[in-house]
């Protein structure tokens, strides 16, 4: 089994990954499985699932979102129904628990990301709750956010995990799970991630320039001219300090 963790795709607002483009790759790579976890919904997770089924369930989805809370970003895995953003984390976790979900805390630490980092204090207060926490994540941009969210996992005893944080086609494949164990309920996903090999590779530094790109034509897809316009702006005053 190889699974891929943490995956945007068109339907996120900084990814314009078409579905054939992700499943061809997943096939290439030989994903079995795949965790798609779009930005505040669940809805690019369940469109890409029926996607798969009709072309025989050879790449299996777990439903996903990565959701943004009042103070950084926690991922809920086998959803079964939207969970809106701006929730506290606490009212975050008590929505994916409530759906027998699993709680999983992407990129825990981040200084490029700083924003979308969930704060430490909040890791520490409901450590019991959280099921798995990424030691890795495929757009770390200095190898010492890993050994920083390895430091983390380690001083909360938390189980670790690996995420891709996939946007683009080229970051198909390069950091994925191995296992025996079949992930499709939650107990066999938190068994499959404690029997594993972690494949981990360095980030594709072009990525995260293509994101950018891909943010600005998905405002001009939505016709988000305003949005447009403040990005641009907000990306040029950046520049300059």
């Amino acid at each position: 089994m190889k699974l891929v963790c943490h995956v945007h795709t068109k339907f996120s607002h900084d990814s314009i990954l078409p579905f054939w483009l992700l499943y061809s790759c997943c096939l290439y790579h030989g994903i079995t499985h795949i965790t798609i976890t779009e930005h505040n919904n669940i809805d690019g997770a369940i469109a890409f699932k029926k996607y798969c089924e009709k072309k025989g369930n050879k790449v299996y989805v777990i439903l996903g979102e990565e959701i943004m809370t009042t103070h950084g970003e926690i991922i809920g895995l086998f959803l079964n129904n939207n969970i809106k953003a701006g929730l506290s984390p606490k009212e975050t976790i008590f929505e994916i628990k409530k759906q027998g979900g699993i709680v999983y805390i992407p990129h825990p630490y981040d200084e490029k990301r700083y924003k979308t980092v969930l704060d430490e204090c909040y890791i520490q207060e409901f450590k019991d709750s959280i099921d798995c926490i990424e030691v890795h994540n495929g757009r770390n941009i200095d190898i010492k956010y890993d050994r920083k969210q390895n430091e983390i996992a380690d001083k909360y005893n938390l189980r670790k995990v690996i995420g891709g944080d996939i946007h683009t086609w080229i970051e198909i494949g390069k950091d994925y799970i191995e296992s025996d164990i079949n992930p499709e309920t939650p107990t066999k996903f938190i068994k499959a991630i404690e029997q594993s090999n972690f494949i981990c590779s360095p980030v594709v530094p072009i990525a995260h320039k293509f994101t950018v790109i891909d943010r600005l034509l998905s405002f001009i897809q939505r016709g988000d001219f305003n949005g447009l316009y403040r990005t641009i702006v907000a990306r040029l005053k950046k520049n300059k300090l």
